[in-house]
């Protein structure tokens, strides 16, 4: 029953926070910002909220750093907005899983790539 409910609380986290930083946040540093998922503590105390960036790395740091400076906001903001005894604490972290998954797609290209260009080569004898 507590999962189902930290699960509850996530998704709604998710939303609430992806337009908070979409619409609240006029922090200059923070670039096209995307919340990938939210794990939620199953005390519901703390919440670890995974970002993606849309470009290069320097862009990635500068914003999970004002995000980290802005979690006091969003805290507060998410207490008015979701009906909870105690808002959770949140944790700012920058989710990697898209730029694996992109690698790993970069591989199997280049693997294909390869397939293909032996396949030529043996037909050619």
């Amino acid at each position: 029953m507590a999962k189902h409910r930290s699960n509850r609380l996530a998704e709604t986290l998710k939303q609430e926070i992806s337009q908070l930083i979409r619409e609240e946040l006029k922090d200059p540093r923070i670039g096209f910002v995307t919340v990938t998922s939210v794990e939620v503590a199953d005390d519901l105390g703390s919440a670890k909220v995974y970002i993606s960036v849309l470009g290069d790395s320097q862009q990635a740091k500068d914003s999970l750093d004002a995000l980290k400076k802005a979690a006091g906001f969003v805290r507060s903001e998410i207490g008015k907005r979701v009906r909870l005894r105690h808002a959770p604490e949140i944790v700012f972290k920058y989710d990697t899983s898209i730029e694996h998954g992109a690698h790993i797609a970069q591989l199997l290209r280049g693997v294909k790539h390869e397939e293909q260009k032996d396949e030529g080569e043996s037909h050619d004898e």
